[in-house]
């Protein structure tokens, strides 16, 4: 049974990036085997908003227009930081 005179965390945030993760990763995808190439289509999308970069092969266009396109930027740059740059310095 719970601890219930314990304050409880819920990190939403974590769950929201394994979310936009998942449709970068599924999109990306969709691209790919389309023959696209991702990078500009999700480059295209993000820089001006029209959806019709993205494929709707799998349902990519649909998925990517239920986040936010500054969430799929944050966590593009969030993850090339944890990446690259901390390797680096």
């Amino acid at each position: 049974m719970a601890d219930l005179s314990n304050t409880q965390f819920i990190d939403i945030n974590q769950s929201r990036r394994m979310q936009v993760s998942d449709v970068i990763r599924r999109v990306y995808d969709a691209l790919m085997e389309k023959g696209y190439n991702p990078i500009n289509q999700l480059v295209g999308y993000i820089m001006s908003g029209d959806p019709t970069y993205i494929t709707s092969y799998n349902n990519a266009r649909s998925l990517v227009m239920k986040v936010e396109r500054d969430e799929i930027l944050e966590e593009l740059i969030r993850t090339y930081i944890n990446t690259r740059l901390r390797d680096v310095g």
